[in-house]
C-alpha cells in the first residue's frame, strides 16, 4: 500500500511539473480573463478588461461596448463589489487519486491509489466577485474571488495490480495490468484547487480481463483536475 501510495504521489507531481506554474496559476483563478460575463443581479452582458493593476467593465449597450459608460476597481468607490458569473467549455488533465471498490462476493470492499490519467470535458459554471479594499496605508487595490463548479465525462487509461485476490486464484501470478477508465465527474472550483468526486468503470486489456473481478465494474472515487483550456 505504501508502494502504491508513493507511486501516485510522484504521478501527480510528475503531472503538475510538465504543465508549468503558468497553467496551473490559470486554473486556480479558473479562466478570469479579458472576455464578456454577466453582472448577477440585473443579468446583463458586460465586458471586462483585466491588467495586474486594475480591471476596467464596459457595459454592453445595443451590443456593442459601451466605452464611455465604463467603470474600474479599484477606482470606484471603496466598499462598491461587482458580482459576475460566466458558463463556458471545461478541459481537464485529470487523476483520480483515490478509487473505492465495492465488495464482490466474499472479497471486501478495496480502496486502491494506482496511478491513472484521463481527459475530462464539461460545462463549467463559475461566479465572481470583485471589490476594492485599501492596504493600511491607504492604498487602494481590487480583490477578486472566484467559486463554482463543473460536470461532464472523462476517458484516459491506468494500471491496477492483477493477481491470486481479485481473480479468485485464477491469476496465480502477480503483474500490473492496464485499464482503460471511463465515467463522470463533479468538480468544485475554489480560488486554489479544482477537485471532485467520480463515478466509472475500468476494462482491464490484458487476457486476464474476463477473471479479475473488477472488470467492468462500478467505483467512486476522490479526482483533482488541471485545466488544460
Amino acid at each position: 500500500m505504501f508502494e502504491q501510495i508513493k507511486r501516485s504521489f510522484f504521478s501527480i507531481a510528475s503531472l503538475v511539473l510538465l504543465y508549468s506554474c503558468g497553467i496551473i496559476e490559470k486554473s486556480s483563478m479558473h479562466g478570469f480573463d479579458d472576455g464578456y460575463y454577466k453582472e448577477t443581479k440585473t443579468n446583463e452582458k458586460v465586458y471586462v478588461d483585466l491588467s495586474d493593476e486594475n480591471i476596467v467593465v464596459f457595459p454592453i449597450s445595443e451590443g456593442k461596448v459601451s466605452i464611455n459608460s465604463k467603470f474600474s476597481f479599484p477606482e470606484v468607490t471603496f466598499g462598491k463589489d461587482l458580482r459576475l458569473n460566466k458558463t463556458s467549455l471545461d478541459i481537464d488533465l485529470t487523476s483520480i487519486l483515490l478509487k473505492f471498490r465495492p465488495n464482490s462476493g466474499d472479497i471486501p470492499s478495496e480502496l486502491t491509489t494506482d496511478f491513472n490519467i484521463a481527459i475530462y470535458a464539461g460545462p463549467r459554471f463559475d461566479k465572481y466577485r470583485i471589490r476594492t479594499v485599501t492596504d493600511p496605508i491607504g492604498n487602494s487595490k481590487y480583490k477578486l474571488s472566484s467559486r463554482g463548479f463543473d460536470f461532464g465525462l472523462f476517458a484516459g487509461i491506468g494500471t491496477s495490480t492483477i493477481g491470486p485476490f481479485n481473480t479468485k486464484d485464477k491469476v496465480l501470478s502477480e503483474y500490473n495490468g492496464m485499464l482503460i477508465q471511463t465515467g463522470i465527474a463533479g468538480f468544485i472550483e475554489t480560488d486554489f484547487a479544482s477537485f471532485g468526486v467520480s463515478a466509472g468503470v475500468d476494462n482491464l486489456t490484458s487476457p486476464d480481463r474476463n477473471k479479475w473481478i473488477y472488470n467492468n465494474k462500478l467505483w467512486v472515487g476522490f479526482i483533482v483536475g488541471i485545466a488544460l483550456n
